[in-house]
């Protein structure tokens, strides 16, 4: 039996998802940028939450970053995930993701989305899902479905994946799966 619980509505929102839309600074990261003495960005990521994205996959539900921003070290980090498809230093994120949309054949009643900020309103107000971390901005926490109880970079991601998996059914079968391979 699972130890994560959501709401039966909020479950019901997210049963049809097959893609789910990340924001990168703010979401998988904690929105801060570091920079060492030689100039190079630097990024914290969760381990948890990067596990969720690779749970995603494992579910048939496809994760997409859509980012402001770009950087090696992030390149590096969804690389290892085995994220697909992500776009790097888009401003206008809409387009980006009805391109991706339409790359993967799916609508946006499938899709879910996670952002923390104004850039990722176009895209988590058309979503069938949306969803921002609990340190988002004001204007986002008020557009979207679901506020997560972690920030962003501290779960955040993760929680809204587990939400994902246990609508769609998945979250069991992958937990006994794990467990399996533990033993």
């Amino acid at each position: 039996m699972s130890a994560m619980h959501f709401a039966p509505e909020l479950l019901l929102a997210a049963q049809d998802v097959r893609v789910a839309f990340f924001d990168v600074d703010g979401v998988l990261t904690d929105g801060g940028v570091y920079f060492s003495a030689e100039g190079e960005t630097l990024k914290r990521f969760s381990i948890l939450d990067g596990y969720g994205l690779q749970l995603l996959r494992r579910a048939g539900i496809e994760p997409v970053v859509i980012t402001g921003r770009d950087s090696q070290p992030l390149r590096v980090r969804l690389e290892a995930l085995g994220v697909v498809h992500a776009r790097y230093g888009v401003s206008d994120k809409r387009p980006a993701a009805e391109a991706l949309l339409a790359e993967l054949g799916l609508a946006w009643a499938q899709a879910a989305a996670i952002g923390d900020d104004w850039p990722d309103l176009p895209v988590l107000r058309r979503a069938g899902f949306s969803a921002a971390p609990a340190n988002a901005h004001a204007e986002v926490r008020a557009a979207v479905r679901h506020v997560t109880a972690a920030r962003g970079g501290e779960g955040a991601a993760r929680e809204f994946c587990d939400l994902l998996l246990l609508a769609g059914g998945h979250y069991q079968r992958l937990l006994d799966a794990a467990e399996g391979a533990a033993s």
